[in-house]
Order: structure tokens, then C-alpha cells, then sequence
């Protein structure tokens, strides 16, 4: 998306939310659509803000005065419980990006933790999901009552501590023709930031997860994965939620992402003979051996930097 023309907004269009959105697709280019979807409706709060407060219905009278008053503002809700400090962090880096975007420079961009604080990154409680039995028994439920595919789906993330959207868009028949061959799969399909389509990511399977491969593949038929075909991604997130949400609790489980992390804490055992520090309240492998351990499931998980394996296992000291 080029700029329309004029000077409102940098030449992105006469309304500031608007505006916002077809920088972040210059800037993107075509894909990364949850990535601009989010920074869209943060921007869209960002706009409304502006207006209300100064009255600026143009991104060009946005200045380092107005984005500190923004982020004393998020700081204000924080500390007043309203946000969490990720969340409020989230909606000052979106102000970065967009601003950068239109103006083409970094010139009024913030440091968001300065103002709101440091996110905590390190998880300090042990994931749901780590009892296999539980997991099993909810997919079990949901295939028993018209949901084959949110059973696999949560199976898929459980067992290769994969993302919802990547569980959902894997090709179960192919995953299951390279666990034969290879022992793994190569998760390609829905990573963040398009990252599978340039990095190969080998995910072990194990016995267990060859069965919920072979079941998903059974589900999948002739389709290309496991969204059915007259849906679409955003319709398909929605019922998995939706669906999700009434069966969890029956079950002792939570979200589906925390599925990762009872992957994450059992993959841990596996290359360390140790529980993850989250588990045993302190780190029992060696640094080195632990310092392996993460590079290895922080590569399996889809992340480049070990350090966000805190994040699903707990911390190094």
C-alpha cells in the first residue's frame, strides 16, 4: 500500500486511524496479517486518545510531548491495575512502529519500559497441561462431541508445543509421512512472523505424539489442515476459543498456549534428567547442561533467543 496522496497524516489518508493502517501495510508489505491487525487496533486506541486529549486528528502534530504524555498516561494505569505492564508495553511499542512508519524516522520514539516497567518474563508457576491424563481426557471429550479437529489441535500443542494457529495449519499427512522418515516434523506453517518459511524448525516426535499425528491426519481427510475448509482463519480462531473455553476447566487446563509450556517443562526433563526450574522452585541441572536445554527448546519452540524459554520453564538461577 503506497501513500494516497496529500499532507494529512504523512500522505496516508485524512484519518489518523486509517492512516495508521496503510503505513503498517507499506511497511509490511502483503502477509503478516495478525501482526498489523494488532498493531492496527493499538493504533486506533493511540488515535482516539490523541483526539480526546489534544484534540490531534493528524499524525503530523504527534510530537516527543504527546508520546511521553502517552506513555505517562499507560503508566498511570498500571500502577492503577487497570493494564498489565506487557499489555501497556505492547501499546507504546505499536505508537514506535507506526510513527516510525509514517514519519520515516525514529526521532520521538520511546523506550515503553521506561515508563511502564519491565515485563516479567519469567514464569513462576508450573504450566497446566504437565498431567498428560488431563489433556488426553479433554481431547477425548471434544472428539466424542462433534469437535474432532479442537482435539487434535490441542493434542498438536500439547505434544510438539505448538501455537494454536500452528497446530491448526499444519498438514497432519505430511507431518505424519516425515515423523516416519525423519523422527520429527518440520513446523513451517502459521509461525510467528512467517519465520517457518526461511528457518527449518525439527520437532521431535515422540510415540505419543505419533498417535495425535495420525489421528489429526484421519480428521484432516483430503484437506490441507486442520481448519475446515469453509472457514476461515479468524472464524476458525473464534470457535476454537469459544469451544475451548467451555471444556478447560472441566479439566483442570487453561489456555491453549500454556500447552507449550508443559511441553517446554517435560522437554526440559527429557535433555537435562532434571525438573524445570519452574517445577523444582530452582534451577537443578548445571549451567551449561541448562543453558543447552533452552537453546535446544527455545529452536523447537520457534523462538531465536533461549532467554524467552523463562518465559514456559522458569528461570537460570
Amino acid at each position: 500500500m503506497s501513500k494516497i496522496g496529500g499532507h494529512r497524516n504523512f500522505g496516508y489518508g485524512k484519518r489518523m486511524a486509517w492512516a495508521g493502517k496503510q503505513a503498517l501495510r507499506d511497511r509490511y508489505g502483503t502477509g503478516r496479517y495478525a501482526t498489523v491487525a494488532a498493531h492496527t487496533e493499538r493504533w486506533r486506541q493511540f488515535s482516539a486518545w490523541c483526539h480526546e486529549v489534544f484534540g490531534i486528528r493528524d499524525a503530523r502534530h504527534v510530537d516527543r510531548d504527546v508520546v511521553e504524555a502517552y506513555g505517562q498516561s499507560m503508566a498511570n494505569s498500571v500502577a492503577n491495575s487497570e493494564l498489565s505492564v506487557s499489555y501497556a508495553q505492547n501499546l507504546l511499542s505499536t505508537v514506535n512502529v507506526v510513527l516510525e512508519s509514517m514519519r520515516g524516522d525514529r526521532q520521538i520514539r520511546i523506550a515503553p519500559s521506561s515508563f511502564v516497567g519491565q515485563r516479567t518474563l519469567v514464569r513462576t508457576e508450573p504450566p497446566v497441561g504437565l498431567d498428560r491424563k488431563s489433556v488426553r481426557q479433554c481431547a477425548a471429550h471434544l472428539r466424542s462431541n462433534g469437535h474432532e479437529r479442537i482435539g487434535s489441535v490441542v493434542e498438536l500443542a500439547r505434544e510438539l508445543g505448538l501455537r494454536l494457529r500452528e497446530a491448526s495449519l499444519l498438514d497432519a499427512r505430511g507431518a505424519v509421512r516425515q515423523a516416519m522418515q525423519r523422527g520429527s516434523v518440520n513446523i513451517t506453517a502459521g509461525t510467528k512472523g512467517g519465520r517457518g518459511k526461511h528457518v527449518d524448525r525439527w520437532v521431535p516426535v515422540t510415540k505419543t505424539a505419533m498417535g495425535c499425528l495420525v489421528r489429526a491426519a484421519r480428521v484432516q481427510g483430503d484437506g490441507r489442515n486442520l481448519i475446515p475448509p469453509e472457514l476461515s482463519w479468524k472464524q476458525w480462531n473464534t470457535r476454537v476459543h469459544h469451544v475451548w473455553a467451555s471444556v478447560r476447566d472441566d479439566y483442570g487446563l487453561s489456555k491453549i498456549h500454556d500447552l507449550r509450556a508443559a511441553y517446554a517443562c517435560e522437554r526440559y526433563r527429557q535433555l537435562t534428567g532434571a525438573n524445570a526450574p519452574v517445577i523444582a522452585r530452582s534451577r537443578q541441572a548445571s549451567r551449561t547442561v541448562d543453558r543447552n536445554a533452552r537453546n535446544v527448546i527455545a529452536q523447537e519452540l520457534g523462538h531465536t533467543r533461549s532467554d524467552v524459554v523463562a518465559t514456559y520453564i522458569g528461570g537460570t538461577r
